[in-house]
């Protein structure tokens, strides 16, 4: 009668902790600033901005596309340099 599902049970999966950052001698600017580059780099805040606004799903194609492209000339530029 049961299925042998392929999906992990919910305790299995690993937990999204999201970001953390540890404070060392009560240097509060110091966190803040360490947290503050890793949402950056998290891209959470760009995220954030992108979903403000509903985004038509043709828009959401053409964005996508020229992200990868930008990301494949990037490649394909350091790739040129290496030689």
């Amino acid at each position: 009668m049961y299925r042998n599902y392929k999906h992990k049970r919910r305790e299995d999966r690993p937990k999204d902790t999201g970001l953390m950052v540890t404070v060392y001698d009560n240097n509060l600017e110091k966190a803040l600033r360490i947290f503050k580059k890793k949402v950056q780099k998290a891209g959470v805040l760009k995220e954030i901005k992108m979903r403000s606004q509903y985004e038509k799903p043709s828009d959401k194609r053409q964005r996508k596309k020229k992200e990868a492209v930008k990301r494949w000339r990037k490649l394909q530029k350091k790739l040129e340099e290496r030689l």
